[in-house]
């Protein structure tokens, strides 16, 4: 029970706390390019943002992304799509394609579905949402299980050294079948312009850094030794005029830096407006 108080505590500091978080984040849109995380959500790399795709301008839109990581020499491959509806709900899921000897057992290939609800802020985004995790899918049924995720995500646009940068704070916790521990998810992340007047917005600097990652069972980005820190460089292509109705962005990064077992990632996510 005192843990659940804990995670009370710190959701109703966080909210409390979003009057003075607006007046520093200014108005307009922030500088985000809202690209999708390895699990399907908007987001940086391992953790959610407090966003959604279209969270301004679509009633409904659809995002299609891939992501792999390659660690000594294999590979995962993450196909995955999302929905945004209304401009405040998204819905997402990814299929984790592991190689087969991966956990000593002959498939570790992962589901992953889930969805957020984004609050009506003007200036800030703040989201409560949550994931559905069925892992090893194509093993046998002895290595099969379950897990889930329940967090808010916490976004907010300012400025680093005097250029555009947005930050997210995520705190949560993930549930493991048959499994009882009372860690509680914490990720924070940073999405910063690159030379915004010479490079017209087209290159974000990305990081992220928590003690969970994008489902229980991560592929080259595990976070249970020391947490995960991930980062890299996501191209906005949409901010070039035959694009700029469309999502289009490219990432190129690093995973768990700062661990013997870091790895080398890439993915792109395409999205269109509907309605």
């Amino acid at each position: 029970m005192k843990h659940f108080r804990i995670i009370g505590l710190v959701f109703l500091v966080a909210v409390l706390g979003l009057a003075s978080l607006e007046a520093q984040a200014g108005s307009g849109n922030p500088s985000s390019l809202k690209g999708m995380s390895f699990n399907g959500t908007t987001g940086l790399f391992s953790i959610p943002s407090g966003r959604i795709g279209w969270e301004r301008s679509s009633n409904l839109g659809l995002d299609l992304g891939y992501h792999t990581v390659i660690h000594d020499k294999k590979a995962t491959h993450i196909p995955k799509i999302a929905f945004s509806i209304f401009k405040w709900v998204e819905l997402h899921a990814a299929f984790d394609i592991q190689p087969n000897d991966y956990l000593g057992h002959d498939n570790g290939s992962d589901f992953i579905t889930g969805a957020k609800v984004q609050f009506p802020l003007q200036n800030v985004g703040l989201a409560l949402g949550g994931n559905f995790q069925v892992l090893n899918t194509s093993s046998d049924e002895d290595w099969r299980y379950k897990a889930g995720q329940v967090y808010v995500a916490l976004s907010y646009a300012g400025k680093f050294f005097d250029v555009p940068a947005e930050t997210t704070v995520v705190i949560g916790k993930t549930f493991v079948e048959d499994h009882t521990n009372w860690d509680i998810d914490f990720g924070m992340g940073f999405d910063i312009v690159v030379w915004p007047k010479a490079l017209k917005g087209v290159v974000h600097w990305v990081t992220d850094f928590s003690n969970f990652s994008y489902s229980v069972e991560a592929y080259g980005a595990e976070p249970w030794y020391r947490g995960v820190l991930n980062t890299g460089l996501r191209f906005d292509l949409s901010v070039i005029p035959p694009l700029s109705k469309f999502k289009f962005a490219i990432d190129i990064l690093l995973t768990d830096c700062f661990d013997e077992n870091r790895a080398f990632s890439a993915g792109l996510v395409f999205g269109v407006p509907i309605l």
